[in-house]
């Protein structure tokens, strides 16, 4: 098995710890654009500003993107696998449920990714570590949130689906891109955005409302712009550079973080005060991540087998 594609050194840790704040904010942002706009609106607006923005630098920085019709037909594909459906039918769940909900489901990326990694690669096959680690995450972010929330909504279990269904995409999408591990992290995150745009300014257009005005007030234009500069274009660029060095399944456990930094920011930023229940759920989190990890593990194996 080739370590170096399962392993999180202290740079992919540090990087995870900085993608899960940028993402933290990502499911308060889309559910302030759903209030105002259509879901495929806000889609298409955030993946085509990020498309524009990467596109931007790419030209600034003398960066071209790849050629080949064979190469920018799996592009496509990334695009609608890890941008324009997940986010569609994310977005498309938080105008039926919270966004709270939306995160706890999310958060089941990693367990489908380690799950479809079994089967579909090999060099992510599942471990008694994985398994545990993913139960104990999930058992962390639910706890986190509040249980409460599972029982208050209830009613909504086509738009529960939508949201597991974009995370099925996200744990596709994570081996998908294991192919793409010698473009460059920016390179890719463009041609992605560039794609998942293309798939989605149609689809905005044609069940965009008739008569309906496109007059977003300033606090839904900030929430776009937070969507696309933030949670798209940068956020990717990161994921992209973890997933060359860890592996897909690594990657996505970001997802278990996001619950995590989102309630730091409301604690610093909102005054919000922590509870017992979170505590329990970012310690749940937190073991589950070692678990995962594994170094921990094996150094606790190793002295009780020398003792």
């Amino acid at each position: 098995m080739n370590q170096t594609i399962n392993r999180m050194g202290r740079t992919e840790w540090a990087l995870m710890l900085l993608l899960s704040l940028v993402w933290g904010g990502a499911f308060f942002l889309g559910k302030v654009a759903v209030d105002a706009l259509p879901p495929l609106t806000v889609v298409a607006v955030r993946v085509s500003l990020a498309a524009v923005m990467l596109n931007a630098v790419l030209l600034v920085t003398g960066r071209r993107l790849p050629q080949g019709r064979g190469l920018w037909v799996r592009f496509m594909v990334l695009g609608l696998l890890n941008n324009a459906l997940p986010f569609s039918l994310i977005f498309w769940g938080e105008t039926r449920i919270s966004s709270g909900l939306a995160s706890i489901l999310n958060a089941s990326s990693p367990a489908w990714c380690i799950l479809l990694a079994h089967f579909l690669t090999r060099d992510e096959k599942l471990t008694p570590s994985k398994a545990v680690g993913m139960v104990l995450g999930l058992l962390g972010v639910v706890t986190l949130i509040g249980w409460d929330i599972l029982v208050g909504e209830r009613g909504n279990a086509v738009a529960q689906l939508a949201v597991v269904g974009a995370a099925v995409s996200y744990g596709l999408a994570g081996i998908y891109s294991k192919q793409f591990n010698a473009v460059p992290p920016l390179v890719l995150s463009t041609a992605q955005l560039t794609c998942a745009a293309v798939w989605m300014i149609p689809a905005a257009l044609l069940t965009y409302p008739a008569g309906v005005p496109l007059a977003p007030d300033l606090k839904v234009v900030l929430a776009l712009l937070g969507l696309a500069l933030f949670c798209s274009a940068l956020a990717y660029i990161l994921y992209f550079r973890i997933l060359a060095t860890a592996g897909a399944s690594n990657a996505l456990l970001v997802t278990l973080l996001v619950p995590v930094s989102a309630n730091a920011l409301s604690v610093a930023f909102l005054g919000e005060r922590i509870g017992v229940s979170q505590v329990v759920g970012m310690a749940l989190i937190g073991l589950g991540l070692l678990v995962i990890d594994g170094r921990v593990v094996e150094r606790v194996t190793r002295r009780v087998r020398a003792r």
